[in-house]
């Protein structure tokens, strides 16, 4: 499974470079902290699979990375996708080492 840390996703951004990039965490936890992206939660993403881009690159997150590599996991052997990428650490990674101002749980 590929995988970007937060430093380099942070660079992405920084760029303005055209990436989707997707919280798999539920509403209350992307409430409380988020850094941005669309909100597809991994216990409804499967009815959700059109909306996860196939043309450009998605970097998938949660709080600390497992969730999303195993939404990623899934996704890559059921539907084919080849363009997903694991952001390392999640958003726990994120206030640590970018923007402390993001609430960790």
């Amino acid at each position: 499974m590929k995988e970007v840390t937060v430093t380099e996703l942070k660079e992405k951004i920084d760029k303005g470079e055209d990436f989707q990039l997707i919280d798999v965490r539920e509403q209350n936890e992307h409430d409380f902290a988020n850094i941005g992206g669309d909100l597809i939660p991994m216990s409804t993403f499967r009815d959700h699979i059109d909306r996860i881009n196939t043309n450009k690159e998605v970097i998938v997150y949660c709080r600390s990375g497992k969730r999303s590599a195993d939404v990623i996991q899934y996704l890559e052997k059921n539907n084919g996708f080849t363009n997903l990428n694991n952001l390392k650490g999640g958003i726990l990674a994120w206030s640590d080492e970018i923007d402390p101002s993001i609430p960790k749980y």
